[in-house]
């Protein structure tokens, strides 16, 4: 409505003062020319008010809503106003550099395609364009196993078996939720990935999916091994993601406990509202379990650390460790992987025990159409289900709930 009433009071003002000059072009050709000149105008307003009386009561009239007009958009958004009136609109627009060296030609569901995000972890490659709750158009390739290391995939049309999975979503204007294709074989997928200190993977994208999806991808693309953010080959604590919390709460116990034998790290639900966060953090501390309050806090130089930290740095670890040592723990290893808990996976089954399916990533589909994928955070008193996602880079969170008969199909998305 504001700007309805801004525009409309410029146009009156502009037909009166285009009138105004015909008037003045009537009068005189001398006086036509003059009128061009603001301070000529006034003297010819002054000097001939019965000619010019009408186009300077239309010029009055269009100030009436655009005074209207600017008094309305201040009370609702002052810097926008501020912004109008410094003629920012003017000032070329600063392009920010990209964090990432994605270089894609084609097209995604018929219309162009340019990510600025891009990751491949837990074996999930996503290429994400706009940087809102839900991208604008998104595609990801849930791999059939997790990647560590380098990445070389290549699918034909006429390939069967256990095939990475496409997905392609995109959010209409007039629509809440993203609408959203997956395919699981006839298409062409070539990937060519080098890893690139200290978390990315850099290399070739080639993709082609059947002529019904008009998609079609080809180029050079650099994606995020993991959620932290390096500077100068460290750790920079300033980003916002729960895997930099959960680096800087590691390094925290590592040095509290002056061990680094620190596994099994668990930190609650949380998302990113100020400066502080206060934690439950459970983990195993040199063989047995530890569980204590933690609060950390965020400054515009450290980043995030935690609050009364003062313990030590620990030695260096030495190069080399005993033979049997490294013989014994891959057997460790195994013998405490947890169980997966995707097999014989229900719906039915989730709804009786929720506790043991507890912040596991999932995916669901709404019978009306469209997929959601988040944690799965409990079940609310009226039987709903409910998943949290987070919000892009920005490290927020957002809750979903969704009523049984809403859901048409449910998976788990890890063990």
């Amino acid at each position: 409505m504001d700007a309805l009433l801004i525009i409309g009071g410029l146009l009156l003002m502009l037909a009166g003062l285009v009138w105004l000059v015909m008037r003045a072009f009537a009068t005189s050709l001398l006086w036509g020319w003059g009128s061009l000149i603001p301070p000529i105008t006034l003297i010819y307003m002054v000097r001939h008010w019965a000619r010019a009386r009408g186009a300077v009561t239309l010029i009055g009239l269009g100030v009436i809503p655009l005074v209207v007009g600017l008094t309305l958009l201040a009370s609702k958004d002052a810097e926008r106003l501020a912004a109008i009136i410094r003629l920012d609109w003017l000032k070329p627009e600063v392009q920010t550099p990209a964090e990432l060296a994605i270089d894609l030609g084609g097209e995604l569901n018929g219309q162009p395609f340019r990510p600025q995000q891009g990751e491949l972890i837990d074996g999930v490659l996503v290429l994400r364009e706009g940087l809102d709750f839900f991208a604008l158009r998104e595609l990801s390739i849930r791999l059939p196993q997790p990647v560590d290391g380098a990445v070389r995939v290549d699918v034909l049309p006429q390939d069967s078996g256990n095939l990475p999975e496409v997905e392609l979503s995109w959010l209409l204007p007039e629509q809440d939720l993203p609408e959203a294709r997956r395919l699981s074989r006839g298409y062409t997928l070539h990937l060519d990935l080098q890893p690139q200190a200290p978390n990315r993977l850099v290399g070739d994208f080639h993709l082609v999916l059947p002529p019904r999806f008009k998609t079609s991808l080809s180029g050079r693309v650099e994606l995020y091994r993991d959620r932290l953010r390096y500077v100068d080959d460290q750790v920079d604590t300033r980003y916002d993601s729960r895997d930099t919390v959960a680096h800087v709460v590691q390094d925290y116990l590592q040095r509290r406990f002056a061990t680094r034998d620190v596994h099994e790290l668990k930190l609650p639900l949380f998302t990113f509202k100020g400066d502080t966060l206060e934690l439950q953090v459970d983990a195993q501390v040199a063989g047995r379990s530890e569980s204590l309050p933690i609060r950390l806090h965020k400054r515009p130089e450290q980043g995030w650390a935690v609050e009364g930290d003062r313990f030590p740095v620990l030695p260096a670890v030495a190069a080399r460790q005993p033979a049997q040592q490294a013989e014994v723990a891959p057997v460790e290893e195994r013998l405490s992987r947890p169980v997966d808990r995707r097999q014989r996976f229900s719906l039915a089954r989730l709804q009786r025990n929720p506790e043991q399916y507890r912040n596991l990533s999932m995916r669901l589909s709404r019978a009306h159409g469209g997929t959601v994928e988040g944690r799965f955070v409990g079940i609310d008193n009226d039987g709903s289900i409910r998943l949290s996602q987070q919000m892009g880079s920005g490290g927020g969170q957002a809750s979903f709930s969704f009523k049984p008969e809403e859901i048409s199909r449910l998976e788990p998305l890890e063990p």
